[in-house]
């Protein structure tokens, strides 16, 4: 069985979130933004910041996949779109985590082809000593070090995203193939 010890409780988290979308909107200053959520990880973190933003929002959501488990392939695969068109619109590209950076950058490369006005990136959690990539968001909840974390959407194989808090996991040793 995994344990789970808590890292981030939820009161420090929706404390930040508000913090961090009122920087956001200070940093627009009232012009529309088109958010767009990274599926699957963001959805949770997306809605609560989107809910703590102050001026004009769309929404969109792009699903891609890099990851095996808790180990990244560094292949980028679009599994849905988003289907807004933005261009010449402000983008804030909305990720649970960032870890290498490689699906970030190349998912920024893809949509900066697509003419926005700008792009920002916003993440709940980053872990830069896992960086392989120039890559720094514009907007961060909270620089974590390098373990493995569920909760607040972050899974592992599609578990625990439902956790209000974020744990870090320590995988039982009989577990190990």
């Amino acid at each position: 069985m995994d344990k789970l010890e808590v890292m981030i409780p939820e009161d420090q988290i929706v404390s930040r979130v508000k913090e961090v979308a009122a920087e956001i909107s200070r940093d627009y200053n009232g012009e529309p933004v088109t958010v767009i959520g990274v599926l699957t990880g963001a959805f949770i973190f997306c809605a609560d910041l989107v809910r703590n933003l102050d001026l004009p929002v769309k929404i969109d959501f792009v699903q891609v996949s890099s990851y095996v488990g808790d180990t990244s392939t560094g292949e980028l695969k679009i599994k849905k779109d988003i289907s807004s068109d933005i261009k010449g619109e402000n983008v804030l590209l909305v990720e649970d985590i960032i870890d290498t950076g490689r699906t970030l950058l190349k998912l920024r490369q893809m949509l900066s082809e697509r003419g926005p006005k700008s792009i920002k990136i916003c993440t709940a959690f980053d872990k830069p000593s896992r960086r392989v990539v120039e890559l720094v968001p514009d907007y961060n909840c909270f620089t974590i070090p390098d373990s493995f974390v569920v909760g607040y959407g972050l899974d592992y194989d599609g578990e625990y995203r439902q956790f209000k808090d974020v744990k870090i996991v320590r995988i039982d040793d009989e577990q190990q193939p």
